[in-house]
């Protein structure tokens, strides 16, 4: 059987983020935030997305701190 791909509830992502849970809410209004998907009520982040988005988030700060980088 593969294995599964861990989820993040809103809590464990906030804490890993250091942000407060209203900002993660505000992110997902914007679109500014890693996707999240529902379960039932709940909304759950793949781990692969939070890592992938976090990166982005690096190579963003990168690109404006010292322009564009070649790829």
């Amino acid at each position: 059987m593969p294995e599964r791909e861990p989820l993040w509830n809103i809590d464990t992502l906030s804490e890993f983020l250091d942000v407060p849970v209203a900002t993660i809410y505000k992110w997902r209004k914007t679109g500014d935030g890693p996707a999240a998907f529902r379960v039932g009520r709940h909304l759950r982040w793949r781990d692969s997305e939070v890592q992938t988005w976090l990166a982005r988030q690096r190579d963003e700060v990168f690109d404006d701190r010292w322009g564009p980088t070649a790829r």
